[in-house]
Order: C-alpha cells, then sequence, then structure tokens
C-alpha cells in the first residue's frame, strides 16, 4: 500500500472522509500528536487501528469530536465533566465518561469497558475533518504500539519507524504545536483522577474543578485508558534518564543547563520542551547510539514529559 500525503484544503478533506466512509483509515494532525482516525462506529475500521499499529486489543482508544454536544451524545456527563469541557475543550483534555447505552460505539473502542474516552481537539485541520465527516473518529497515536509517538506527518509515513505502506493517507499539516498527548482524567469512586499526565497541566485541571486529582494506582495489562502500559513512546536504543552527562557512546539530549548534542529546550522552557520531545528521540534513535537524556523537572508540563520518558525507558 503506498500512503499518500494529502494537503488540509477541500479536496484533501474530501478524499480524506471518502476513506474513512468506506472503513479506511486517515492519520491526522491534532494540537498533540498525529492520530490513526477510524470511524468509532464501524467495527471493521477500528479492527484495522489495532492491526495497522500492532495494538493489544485491551488497550482503549479515544474517540475524537467536534464539540462538547457531540460528545454528549456518546457519554453521560456530569456538573465537574461540564466545567472541565468549558475550561479546556477544544483541546489536549480527554474524559473517560460512562458510556451511553446504543451510543453507537465499536464495542473494540472501549475494549470491553463500560467508558469511553472522549476529546475534542483544538487542531483546525482535525476539526475541519471531524465537522466534515460528521461521526465520530477512533485516533490513537499513528505510530506502530509501543513506539515513538509522531509529531509531523513524515513520522507517520516513514515505512521504518511509522506507518508508511500499511495506511492510505495522511492528512499533512505540519507539526504539531504541544508535542506530547493529552491529559486523561477520569472518575474513581466520584473522585477526579489523573489517569494519564499530557498536554494540560493537573495544576490547571485542579484549579477549575476546586480540588486536588487522585492518583490511582494503573494496572498496565488491565488499562482504563490510554497510554498506561509499562513500555511505550520507546526508540529502539536504550535510553537513560536523569543523566548529568553522556557516557562514551552516549547520545545527550540536555535540558536547561545540563547540555547535549540535542537539547530539549536550552532555556529550560517546558512548553519548548514538550513540543520537541518526540522529535528529538527520534533524532537521537537514528544515531544508533544508546540516549541519555537531562533531567526535567516534575511540575506542570514536566509530569507529562517525564512519564513519557519513564515508559520510553522501562524495560521491553
Amino acid at each position: 500500500m503506498h500512503t499518500r500525503l494529502l494537503s488540509p484544503d477541500d479536496q484533501g478533506l474530501a478524499i480524506a472522509c471518502d476513506w474513512l466512509s468506506q472503513g479506511d483509515l486517515v492519520a491526522m494532525p491534532t494540537e498533540t500528536v498525529y492520530g490513526l482516525a477510524g470511524d468509532a462506529r464501524n467495527a471493521t475500521a477500528v479492527a484495522r487501528i489495532y492491526e495497522a499499529k500492532g495494538r493489544p486489543s485491551f488497550n482503549p482508544l479515544i474517540v475524537h469530536l467536534p464539540d462538547r454536544l457531540a460528545a454528549e451524545k456518546i457519554a453521560h456527563f456530569d456538573e465537574s465533566a461540564r466545567a472541565l469541557a468549558q475550561a479546556f475543550w477544544p483541546g489536549a483534555l480527554t474524559m473517560v465518561l460512562p458510556l451511553r447505552e446504543n451510543a453507537g460505539i465499536a464495542s473494540l473502542v472501549t475494549a470491553g469497558l463500560d467508558t469511553v474516552a472522549l476529546r475534542v481537539p483544538a487542531h483546525p485541520a482535525a476539526h475541519a475533518l471531524l465537522q466534515r465527516f460528521g461521526g465520530p473518529l477512533a485516533a490513537p497515536s499513528a505510530n506502530p504500539s509501543g513506539r515513538i509517538s509522531p509529531t509531523t506527518a513524515a513520522h507517520v509515513a516513514d515505512p521504518d519507524s511509522g506507518l508508511g505502506g500499511r495506511i492510505p493517507a495522511v492528512l499533512d499539516a505540519g507539526s504539531c504545536p504541544v508535542g506530547v498527548e493529552s491529559t486523561i482524567i477520569g472518575w474513581v469512586d466520584g473522585q477526579p483522577a489523573l489517569l494519564r499526565p499530557g498536554g494540560i497541566a493537573a495544576e490547571a485541571i485542579e484549579e477549575v474543578l476546586g480540588q486536588s486529582l487522585i492518583r490511582p494506582a494503573i494496572n498496565p495489562d488491565a488499562p482504563n485508558a490510554p497510554g498506561q502500559l509499562t513500555s511505550h513512546y520507546a526508540p529502539r536504543a536504550s535510553l537513560r534518564l536523569n543523566a548529568e552527562t553522556a557516557g562514551p557512546d552516549e547520545v545527550m539530549i540536555g535540558f536547561g543547563k545540563v547540555g547535549g548534542e540535542l537539547t530539549l529546550s536550552a532555556s529550560g522552557d517546558l512548553t519548548e520542551a514538550a513540543a520537541r520531545l518526540f522529535d528529538l528521540l527520534r533524532q537521537a534513535d537514528a544515531m544508533g547510539r544508546p540516549i541519555a537524556v537531562a533531567a526535567v523537572p516534575e511540575t506542570g508540563l514536566g509530569a507529562a514529559i517525564n512519564d513519557r520518558l519513564r515508559r520510553a525507558a522501562a524495560p521491553r
């Protein structure tokens, strides 16, 4: 299969919608990373997502929608969920909510759970595609399962490290500005819970809710949200964290005052570091040597960056 790059214009969107309507897959840009989109109502399309990624079927998917009204047709929202939607949608927030009966979502999307993960993306190309398609799109990151997430169309279309040759098309709208996946919030025994740190800081969510988020224990063998597998976002090379200097044969990725061949942000800017993280991991991996990464503060977006780095460094 030849993977075609489409412009996010009227013609490109029309072609993408034709493929999606036939149960095929199209990678789409979001503000976080590129997602591998398929019709969330079509069990065959959803199965193709798992097949193209090599993703385990017990790992649920995020459903992308154009607005909150469309989301409320699929899941039950309480007052706190509506407050978060008002504050952060469209944007890099995913909420895991009770699935409505007869919502029409393929059971593979939820991995058999009675909840569903929903997001309204802010990227104009993703929004245009969702509006034109007129239905919910399941869209995990558009990369082989467990590997580095894609932040450009070239990452997706790469036949060696991406999905080139496995999917029909990528809607190419340049680089993703946030660069790490969405923050995932759920509710455990009625309490709001951080299920995955991401593009919106937990502190900002807590401020809207007026209470702290709980951090429940995660079972990677039975995830209740995407992005919870122990080994994830991984380069082929080994990865050493919290490094102060590079070893004799390591590629050093610096941050702040800690320099390196590559740097997440020389000024210590966490927003810049998040946007550059996956691209730099790919660049370092291409050098064919072990990778060392400088310490990143565990505050704000740093929590999401460190979560991705820990999973990338985990045994596999």
